[in-house]
């Protein structure tokens, strides 16, 4: 699953309740590489029809960015279309669908929890306490980097974030298709990612056959936002190829 095409533009796919904010700092950078699209989700609640929307939004051939549940969006467009896809960027995310009933019934708590909370206080008051666990510890005081992230959600809407909870409940397992993935893949890692570990990278990186691994120190989930020069870095060098 490859192509020999040179990229038209390069399509960023945000994360949960993510938006063009997320990715400020790579689109200042990298619109003079190629054209960028941002994809906006909408109220779409599965992993395979964000991924038929990207693929109605994207050019022939294009380079191909994810992040969190973004990276997730990513490997179902490969699925669905990889030959278009030039370059493959998977940032802070993860391929494994739910391991069991347990795991199942506890991400469903949390994920409710959270939904629950939007509905009775706001999308901003939720993400302040989502936020928590998906940036650097030593972070948590920057209080531009955490308003940066709560006005993100709080633009956004519970309706938006049902859906996107509905898609991330059922998604696939995208293992088995790495293999097949050929063209230049990125994957990235906030070393303090607690939400996607830098082994669950570490695992993907044993399955793709032409892939560099990048671990952005110091750092959580949110690795365009937290380490932007980072990031940005290895991005310009995973185009180059």
């Amino acid at each position: 699953m490859t192509s020999t095409s040179k990229p038209e533009a390069l399509v960023l796919i945000p994360g949960l309740m993510s938006d063009t904010a997320v990715w400020r700092a790579q689109i200042d950078a990298l619109q003079s590489i190629l054209p960028i699209v941002v994809i906006d989700h909408g109220e779409r609640d599965s992993l395979n029809a964000m991924a038929q929307h990207v693929l109605e939004q994207a050019p022939a051939y294009f380079a191909l960015a994810g992040h969190s549940m973004g990276g997730r969006v990513a490997m179902e467009v490969m699925r669905q279309a990889g030959s278009r896809v030039t370059h493959l960027a998977l940032i802070d995310t993860a391929c494994r669908a739910i391991a069991n009933p347990e795991a199942d019934a506890k991400e469903r708590e949390i994920r409710f929890g959270f939904l629950d909370l939007a509905q009775k206080h706001g999308l901003e008051r939720m993400a302040r306490h989502w936020v928590q666990n998906m940036v650097h510890p030593d972070r948590l005081q920057d209080e531009v980097l955490i308003k940066s992230i709560t006005a993100m959600f709080a633009r956004q809407s519970i309706a938006k974030y049902s859906a996107q909870i509905n898609a991330l409940l059922h998604r696939p397992d995208a293992f088995s298709l790495l293999s097949s993935i050929r063209c230049p893949t990125l994957v990235m890692c906030g070393r303090e990612d607690a939400s996607t570990t830098l082994a669950v990278h570490e695992e993907m990186m044993t399955a793709l056959p032409n892939a560099s691994l990048v671990i952005v120190e110091h750092c959580g989930h949110m690795s365009m936002l937290e380490q932007p020069n980072g990031v940005t870095r290895a991005m310009v060098q995973w185009l180059a190829k």
